[in-house]
């Protein structure tokens, strides 16, 4: 993949955005948007817009079947067309492919941070700022992370925090009482599960990038906020509290807390996915973000699941420098291809508006980004995370998404590279430095 010509600049004003998030700056107002007419379309003039997103199933894809519907019929002439991708193939494969290509769709699945500013690149992202003026700033802050150098290029519709799902009723048959709070304690937990003949915790390690918050967890609990935003603007993980962090990683893995044939395990795909072992029992835990729980729902016939969820954020780490309330997470947004139309930018509008984005909230794939929504999340694990995001010191951006898009895979290869035993703790930094540099 082509690397971000404009390297640092512009990719400190993404980072710097994105990870100063905090509740305050999660939303400073409610988009109460309705769909509207478009007048920048001609009357008569057909417009069919192509829309790729991840929500292959579950309430969410049903949550963007009728945004879409309910848009179209509010806007005569306009079609959305909704084409959902598996989220792996989607980013990895499907969007960069397009971009290179002369025929991108005309909306398409954004992360924001330094993966937008290296899609930039392509000159074919639409510059939404003057369309978007008159009310991104209903979202908050938090808008900032899809853009660049001030100039908005994605526009977000939820956040997300990476912490542990675990199944309340396996904790209790393992005797489990409470949650971890220090990594000393998620290990006696790890063990008493495993006596109990419960796989402790499940990883989807074939799709790399769950591994990653592994390693990027212990960084956070290692390094100090000075160091991250430093290291995120700098793209440099020289520090040693990188180093220290995969010292801690190869130190837990001796538990061995991870299933049998974890390498192989996909992370949301199938009944079988490090998501679907917990959805139907078969672990007791897993490390992500708190979309698991409508990642889960269509992996499982129990319909009771979302009451045996419960939420709990990353142990803390002795000895280490980092902000034990500062969290990992991000969020998923969306582009707007040079071209489309700006009922584009419209929809996205409409994407945002409290009847869409209370919807968003119901289908559980994480926190809305209109505050005025929030009141409509109903899985009690969602609400603890938004309790606890309330109080959050810091918010860092996955790594990889806040890097380059070459040097962030590197850094998900390497990650997952030493989860298979290959490497070292610093062969993960080298790895940073030598992609960085690449031309």
């Amino acid at each position: 993949m082509r690397k971000f010509r404009n390297g640092k600049r512009a990719l400190a004003s993404v980072v710097s955005a994105v990870t100063a998030l905090s509740m305050a700056a999660w939303g400073a107002g409610s988009a109460n948007a309705a769909p509207h007419s478009s007048p920048n379309l001609r009357h008569g003039n057909a417009v069919q817009l192509t829309w790729w997103n991840n929500a292959t199933s579950g309430v969410l894809l049903n949550v963007w079947n009728n945004a879409a519907k309910a848009f179209d019929k509010s806007h005569p002439g306009v079609t959305i067309q909704n084409v959902p991708i598996q989220n792996e193939v989607l980013q990895n494969t499907k969007i960069p492919l397009a971009l290179q290509s002369g025929n991108p769709p005309d909306i398409f699945q954004q992360w924001g941070g330094g993966r937008e500013a290296t899609e930039i690149t392509s000159g074919k992202l639409m510059n939404m700022t003057q369309a978007t003026k008159g009310w991104i700033k209903t979202i908050g802050k938090v808008a900032g992370g899809w853009a660049v150098d001030g100039q908005q290029y994605g526009i977000p519709y939820d956040l997300h925090v990476v912490g542990f799902w675990y199944r309340k009723d396996l904790f209790a048959k393992a005797g489990i009482k409470g949650t971890p709070a220090t990594l000393a304690q998620l290990e006696a937990d790890v063990t008493k599960l495993k006596a109990a003949h419960i796989a402790p915790i499940a990883v989807g390690s074939k799709d790399k990038w769950p591994d990653a918050f592994w390693w990027e967890y212990f960084a956070l609990r290692e390094c100090s906020t000075n160091t991250l935003q430093h290291a995120m603007k700098a793209i440099n993980l020289s520090a040693n509290c990188f180093v220290k962090a995969g010292n801690d990683l190869a130190a837990f893995m001796k538990t061995q807390p991870f299933q049998p044939g974890f390498l192989a395990t996909p992370a949301q795909t199938g009944a079988g996915s490090s998501a679907g072992m917990v959805a139907n029992g078969q672990a007791a835990m897993e490390l992500q973000g708190d979309w698991d729980p409508g990642t889960m729902d269509p992996l499982t016939t129990d319909k009771n699941i979302n009451n045996q969820l419960g939420w709990f954020p990353f142990p803390t780490v002795p000895g280490g420098q980092g902000d034990p309330t500062t969290v990992l997470g991000g969020g998923d947004g969306f582009s707007c291809s040079t071209k489309a139309t700006k009922a584009c930018v419209q929809f996205l509008e409409y994407l945002d508006s409290t009847p869409v984005q209370k919807q968003v909230a119901k289908a559980a794939v994480g926190l809305p980004v209109n505050t005025a929504a929030s009141s409509a999340l109903t899985v009690p694990g969602l609400r603890d995370v938004l309790s606890y995001y309330k109080h959050i010191h810091y918010l860092q951006t996955y790594f990889d998404v806040a890097f380059p898009v070459n040097v962030g895979t590197a850094l998900d290869a390497a990650i997952a590279n030493y989860f298979a035993g290959q490497g070292t703790p610093q062969s993960i930094i080298s790895a940073v430095a030598a992609a960085a540099k690449a031309k």
